[in-house]
């Protein structure tokens, strides 16, 4: 970083779930399958899921206004809200908009979404960085959420087991002591292996043109593809992020990843030799949030004194796209 570029503070974090649980026994009522079946294959016991008219902006709006009550900031002093979804419930208006709307922000600040699914939150987190260094915004709130539950086709066991709700938030403001909380960040993508993880949104053509055959509706996912791919690139990956931020893997007090299986954590658990109270880990309550999986983590683990503050860590995801991305932060006191 030049000397010139303004640095970043992490200034609070927060999360949201809904109440519903679904377990895996709940599964078996509408497939053949087993909780032992499940979890030996993914870690994962239960997931949250809306319910009703709920959706991926209330989640969304809920984690929000308890990073902003952590950071002690109201809302109407934002800059800048970017808000990340695997697919939101709407393409427009943006869950950024929606949300600055019921946060009762007067100004007519920007708003707008990403789209980068399960790495949202990281490539989030690097736009906000570079507006930030450059001085353009000073204050920006990151909101991740997804209601997976809504996309997902329930009769498809395979991929139906995996997924659940959740929103995780982030306010990052101009660092007022000269500390940056992101030590370093990185976000890739290759698109030629874009078709491992899909999901369509189709419209129909015009009447009175030829007409073009819908794709299958619902998340279509390669799931031996994505463990390949991913037990190949993330665990290395990792290790290169803490290389090339000329630091050891023993200089990190904690790695938070993207909860998407619990064998792929444990691959790169085992990459930099960590012990398990180093290992960020809740898939087994809440499966795969996509986007909101690595703030909620975070913002969980922070809240129940899993990971002290004071400390850095490593986030870490992959995503369809297929993407994937790292930052390597420090956590200060008073973040959640």
């Amino acid at each position: 970083m030049g000397n010139n570029t303004i640095p970043l503070k992490i200034a609070g974090v927060g999360y949201s779930i809904p109440d519903t649980v679904i377990t895996n026994d709940d599964l078996t009522k509408l497939y053949d399958t087993s909780d032992e079946w499940i979890y030996s294959r993914t870690g994962i016991k239960e997931r949250r899921v809306v319910s009703g008219e709920q959706n991926a902006v209330d989640l969304g709006l809920e984690a929000a206004q308890r990073a902003l009550e952590k950071a002690k900031i109201n809302p109407n002093d934002l800059d800048l809200i970017i808000a990340a979804s695997s697919a939101p419930p709407d393409l427009y208006p943006a869950i950024a908009c929606h949300i600055q709307t019921r946060l009762g922000i007067t100004t007519q600040i920007p708003a707008f979404d990403i789209t980068a699914a399960c790495t949202g939150l990281i490539y989030a987190l690097n736009i906000a960085k570079a507006y930030i260094a450059s001085g353009m915004y000073k204050t920006i709130l990151l909101v991740a959420t997804d209601n997976n539950s809504r996309l997902v086709n329930w009769e498809d066991r395979g991929t139906s087991i995996l997924f659940g709700d959740g929103a995780g938030a982030m306010v990052v403001t101009a660092s007022d002591d000269g500390v940056d909380d992101i030590i370093a960040i990185d976000i890739k993508a290759d698109g030629s292996i874009g078709d491992l993880i899909e999901l369509a949104f189709d419209g129909k053509n015009c009447p009175l043109v030829e007409q073009y055959e819908p794709k299958p509706q619902g998340i279509r996912m390669n799931g031996r593809g994505v463990y390949t791919f991913v037990a190949k690139v993330l665990p290395h990956y990792v290790e290169q992020l803490i290389a090339d931020a000329g630091m050891k893997a023993e200089d990190i007090d904690y790695l938070i990843p993207h909860q998407a299986n619990i064998r792929i954590i444990q691959a790169v658990q085992e990459r930099l030799g960590y012990s398990d109270d180093k290992v960020v880990t809740n898939i087994k309550y809440y499966g795969n949030t996509s986007a909101a999986s690595i703030p909620l983590a975070l913002a969980e683990s922070v809240e129940k004194g899993n990971v002290k503050l004071g400390s850095t860590a490593i986030l870490c995801g992959f995503g369809a796209g297929m993407t994937w991305g790292g930052a390597i932060v420090r956590l200060r006191e008073g973040i959640c």
